[in-house]
């Protein structure tokens, strides 16, 4: 096991910062997914509705890896064969953004929906009656209220991307997994490798629970 940390140790932690990198690029493109789609879920509107549980219904029911290998090898199928006229290559940072992006995203969604009809109906009434328009009460009233109950839920689900983030070594992103894979391979050392990677995503996600904990324990005390 020393041999691994002092021949790969610099390795290893270069790669579990590109799986942070891709995790937060994820959550960054899912947070705006996420709102676009939970507001779509939450108006008084019929086809927006449809669209928003479609979309939902839609990725959360396919398995992250079919997603990725979609991604990856499907859209730039799609674009320069069947559609024709285009050339587009995805490397495997974008295709796992995106992928990141689409999956969590449409949890996202469902959070965002649960944060705003978490505010009292009456603040949106009240809102109204004052003369703003419906996206200037959601952005100004509704959103800073639900922002305050979706925090600790969006760093769990961060935390879900994070380890999410291993799946797509299948791509040949070389996060944690994927470098940890040829760690093994140069070394024959299967069970300190892993162990080494199982304790680097242990402290990392520790500290991210740890800290969603306190912040649900102070926005509980502020209110």
């Amino acid at each position: 096991m020393l041999r691994i940390i002092t021949d790969y140790g610099g390795l290893l932690l270069v790669a579990m910062g590109r799986t942070l990198l891709l995790a937060l690029l994820g959550l960054f493109f899912a947070c705006i997914i996420g709102l676009i789609f939970g507001i779509m879920s939450v108006v008084h509107n019929r086809p927006c509705n449809i669209i928003a549980q479609v979309f939902v219904d839609a990725i959360r029911g396919v398995p992250m890896i079919v997603l990725a290998f979609f991604v990856y090898f499907g859209v730039p199928y799609l674009f320069n064969t069947i559609i024709g006229g285009f050339s587009v290559t995805l490397t495997a940072l974008q295709a796992g953004t995106i992928c990141l992006a689409l999956n969590c995203g449409a949890y996202m969604s469902e959070i965002i929906r649960a944060g705003i009809q978490s505010v009292d109906i009456g603040q949106m009434e009240a809102a109204r009656s004052l003369g703003l328009t419906y996206a200037m009460a959601m952005r100004r009233i509704i959103l800073p209220q639900a922002i305050r109950t979706m925090i600790p839920s969006i760093i769990n689900q961060f935390i879900i991307t994070l380890k999410d983030t291993s799946i797509l070594s299948v791509i040949g992103f070389p996060e944690l997994v994927n470098t940890a894979k040829n760690v093994q391979a140069n070394t024959f050392m299967s069970f300190q490798t892993w162990a080494i990677v199982g304790v680097m995503y242990l402290i990392v996600i520790t500290i991210l629970s740890r800290s969603a904990k306190r912040m649900e324990r102070r926005l509980n005390v502020d209110r």
